[in-house]
């Protein structure tokens, strides 16, 4: 998981991920990335499932069954994100947003040392 620096104000992601140069570095280094429909148009490597249009009103099998893989393989990276979501500590962040990222990694930091603590 990568923590991107804070922009100034709301921005998008997929605006975030271009100001930072992430979907180009990715391309370059032939790095296949999975997203969600937001990010539709990301272009280079970034991949994106099939989204219904106005003018077509359903996805073919295939398009679907497309879609059912990718989502096996984002929820890798959703769950990522959850576990960053239950440390409490990110819901009431209020200092400098640069921060953010520094406390992101320490919070992935602590994480991996209490999964390592407990059996499995």
């Amino acid at each position: 998981m990568w923590a991107s620096a804070a922009l100034p104000g709301a921005v998008h992601d997929l605006t975030a991920a271009r100001a930072h140069g992430l979907i180009d570095m990715l391309t370059a280094n032939d790095v296949t990335t999975f997203s969600d429909k937001a990010h539709q148009g990301a272009g280079g490597t970034v991949r994106t499932p099939f989204k219904r249009h106005a003018t077509r009103r359903r996805l073919s099998r295939g398009q679907k069954a497309v879609n059912r893989a990718h989502a096996r393989i984002r929820a890798l990276g959703e769950r990522a994100v959850s576990l960053l979501k239950g440390w409490k500590v990110l819901v009431k962040l209020r200092c400098c947003p640069r921060r953010a990222t520094a406390i992101v990694a320490a919070i992935l930091v602590l994480h991996h040392i209490e999964n390592r603590r407990q059996p499995r």
